[in-house]
């Protein structure tokens, strides 16, 4: 059972994120999806195939940290797996957000099979919780998209078990993934990717 309550107060984050980034261009119609943490079995999450910019409170759903539907008929993302297993690897998680931005696509489609986007010299990577130079290097996995989620799901698993530190993560031609301790981090960790895939792509475009 959960407290509905935390219940009421998570679905409003999500409804007021989806307003936020499908004005952002980030969440176009359908695309997308968002959760945030109820408590420690169970999680609140975008029903499958809504409108993210029109959210309203019967466009969330609980699951429990399975992908399990708790106490509703309704079905949840595809995706639901990869939100569950980041709030299983990391306890203090609040809050997972998938986009699917032009930019995001676009460079995530560029960066060779096998290897990863490389993000370093950049002021912005302090936007990242724990990160407090711009001397680092940010690493983001780009992960091969498929329909098997199960097995993407444990691919993320492996990768976040071993580098504990990423704040994300590409799928190619399909979007990113990123979470935060509270929806106001994950927001923010979006605008930085953003804004570094932006860079990186104008970068990528001079050297030409």
């Amino acid at each position: 059972m959960f407290d509905v309550t935390r219940y009421a107060t998570a679905a409003q984050s999500i409804v007021e994120a989806g307003r936020f980034l499908y004005d952002r261009g980030w969440s176009p119609a359908t695309s997308s999806n968002y959760s945030a943490r109820i408590d420690g079995d169970h999680v609140a999450i975008t029903v499958s195939g809504r409108h993210k910019g029109q959210l309203g409170a019967g466009d969330v759903m609980v699951v429990d940290l399975h992908g399990q539907a708790v106490q509703s008929d309704c079905r949840s993302s595809a995706e639901t797996l990869l939100h569950t297993v980041i709030y299983q690897l990391y306890s203090e998680v609040g809050a997972v957000l998938h986009t699917h931005s032009v930019k995001a696509t676009v460079l995530s489609r560029l960066i060779p099979a096998g290897q990863a986007l490389e993000l370093e010299g950049y002021e912005l990577q302090k936007a990242f919780n724990g990160v407090q130079t711009h001397e680092g290097k940010l690493i983001v996995p780009v992960f091969d998209n498929t329909q098997d989620i199960p097995a993407l799901a444990e691919e993320t698993r492996d990768w976040f078990a071993r580098h504990p530190e990423q704040p994300g993560y590409l799928i190619r031609g399909h979007g990113l993934y990123t979470w935060g301790r509270t929806m106001a981090d994950c927001l923010r960790h979006i605008e930085a990717f953003e804004f570094l895939f932006e860079c990186e792509l104008e970068t990528m475009r001079v050297r030409r």
